[in-house]
């Protein structure tokens, strides 16, 4: 039999010693590593161990361990009443064993016992845990170490309920924290592979997972499909539908709450893909109301997942279904975007396809022309059409507003010269009939600015007539000089008459008309290019050719407003008197 105390030990001067332990740690492992440590300096024992109650099991647990074998300390799961341990727990008192061979329900951990004491941990009339040492030896611990024993446990008791609380709030606290940061993260990546494979990753920060699933509800709302898989660790294509009706995560999407199971195999609801599957957590995704889908955990370990990971991830559901739904609505924005790219890539090729292919070959004159829409087609229009006697009408319009509205509304005019065209009419009768076909169809806010001219290449003259437009450029002379012709646009009042100029055109004179997207230009200061930067040009390059002309304009034009978003789409069309 070994001896009790030593005598050096002064009883009440070592209990100051644990509660000093136990109160200026908050630190659970460590107020039981240094009350293990306490405990060995009064009782030599040869086994000492801290189990902790789970109270949702009711089952004890190693928290804390000398002298077991590892992996056997780990396994370690006692029901209340089983073993010494457990019937301490039971009892809510002491138990001292002499010799563990004589216990008839004793549990084995494979160290070489004989005798055992275990003591309750009682906090607020409540069981916590338990302390046991155990020995080799046959009738080794006495009654005084039993009482010591108890009262180290009553003090350690407190000690161990405050290092768990303390350790519950720290975890919530980096919960928090870290759901936080999650929402802040999830929230702002807006494609949805790369965001559930983030999810994924995310979780597993807070939960140790081995089997994770994103479902989310088809769009007829009968069904939930799986959209990313995570098992143990690699990501896996699974083609299986569960419908609403049925499974747990079916039971979660369909009552919007979530559903936790310890043990799968005796829910009814439970729906076997993976045979490993022994606890499972479902949380539903809600978004305004509406379930969208479902976040799945599994793992192989019954009553893996708990009541804090059911609320930790119902939190952060909230914030993943946001993310998700968030990048769907990316998703099809951006179907939408290439559709309707592709839309106005056909629009602008059949735009321009609408243009003259090729200028006219004329005896007495020459032709050069060019159209920059803004965006991807444009408002702006020009047009010849061929007349008898050598004669040929020329047009150059400028459609309120841009885009495909402005497109339309262009192609509309066109048709209306072309089908006018066939009577052959004068500059300002053309933009007459043009005006009084506008008004018959009328489009609110729409109307049109157009220059309409009539060459006769064998009487070598000219008639211009403008609804619009800035007057054309008129170079003769080495000098410009005045059309004054103008008039309101086409398309807002009925029955309105126009004017006309006629020329006599010499060689060497040169008419430019232009879209008023040339003289609004404007540089990185805000300048505008204006009517005079046109009239400057035209006067230096008369002298080359119609087609030079025009991409000489342009070259001007895009070099003064280099930097500078444009504005408005911009058309030229040179006509040149041989």
């Amino acid at each position: 039999m070994p001896e009790t105390l030593e005598p050096a030990i002064d009883t009440n001067s070592f209990l100051l010693e644990v509660a000093d332990v136990v109160n200026t740690s908050l630190d659970l492992e460590t107020v039981l590593r240094r009350t293990a440590e306490l405990v060995r300096r009064v009782i030599d024992y040869e086994v000492f161990a801290i189990l902790l109650l789970n109270e949702k099991t009711q089952r004890l647990r190693v928290r804390f361990q000398v002298g077991h074998p590892a992996d056997v300390a780990e396994r370690i799961s006692i029901r209340l009443g089983e073993g010494v341990t457990g019937q301490a727990a039971l009892r809510r008192e002491t138990v001292l064993v002499n010799d563990v061979s004589r216990v008839a329900n004793y549990i084995g951990s494979g160290a070489d016992v004989r005798s055992e004491l275990a003591v309750p941990l009682i906090v607020k009339n409540r069981v916590v845990g338990i302390i046991d040492v155990a020995a080799g030896a046959v009738d080794y611990f006495t009654e005084e170490h039993k009482n010591l024993l108890t009262l180290i446990a009553s003090r350690l008791a407190i000690g161990v309920e405050n290092a768990r609380l303390y350790g519950r709030v720290v975890k919530q606290a980096r919960s928090l924290t870290l759901l936080n940061e999650i929402s802040r993260e999830l929230t702002s990546i807006l494609n949805l592979d790369e965001l559930l494979n983030r999810i994924a990753d995310r979780v597993a920060e807070l939960i140790d997972y081995q089997m994770f699933s994103v479902l989310l509800i088809d769009e007829a709302g009968e069904r939930l499909q799986h959209r990313f898989s995570v098992r143990f660790g690699e990501n896996v294509h699974i083609k299986h539908e569960i419908p609403l009706s049925a499974g747990i995560v079916g039971h979660a999407a369909r009552n919007r709450e979530p559903v936790l199971v310890a043990d799968v195999k005796r829910d009814s609801r439970y729906i076997e893909t993976n045979h490993e599957t022994r606890s499972e957590l479902a949380i539903p995704l809600v978004y305004k109301g509406k379930a969208i889908g479902v976040l799945d955990l599994e793992h192989t370990r019954r009553g893996f997942f708990t009541e804090d990971h059911m609320r930790t991830i119902s939190t952060l559901a909230a914030q993943i279904a946001i993310a998700i739904e968030n990048a769907r609505l990316y998703e099809q924005i951006a179907r939408e975007e290439k559709r309707l790219e592709r839309d106005l890539a056909m629009a602008r090729e059949l735009q321009f396809h609408l243009l003259p292919k090729a200028v006219p070959v004329l005896r007495n004159a020459a032709l050069g022309a060019r159209f920059l829409p803004a965006r991807a087609i444009g408002g702006d229009l020009y047009d010849w059409v061929p007349y008898s006697g050598d004669r040929l009408g020329l047009a150059i319009g400028d459609v309120s507003g841009k885009g495909a509205p402005a497109a339309l509304f262009a192609a509309l005019v066109s048709g209306f010269v072309r089908s006018h065209s066939a009577s052959q009419p004068g500059a300002a009768e053309m933009l007459r009939l043009v005006n009084a076909s506008l008004a018959a169809r009328p489009i609110d806010a729409q109307f049109v600015s157009l220059v309409y001219a009539v060459w006769d290449d064998r009487a070598r003259t000219i008639e211009i007539s403008n609804s619009g437009l800035p007057r054309p450029v008129f170079f003769r002379d080495g000098k410009v000089q005045k059309i004054e012709v103008a008039g309101l646009p086409l398309g807002l009042f009925p029955g309105v008459d126009y004017e006309a100029v006629s020329l006599e055109a010499r060689a060497g004179d040169v008419f430019v008309f232009f879209s008023d997207g040339l003289i609004d230009a404007r540089n990185v200061a805000g300048e505008l290019f204006g009517r005079e930067g046109i009239e400057h040009i035209v006067a230096a390059h008369a002298g080359k050719s119609a087609e030079d002309l025009v991409e000489i304009l342009f070259a001007e034009v895009g070099a003064y407003a280099a930097g500078v978003e444009a504005f408005d789409d911009e058309t030229v069309v040179v006509f040149k008197v041989r």
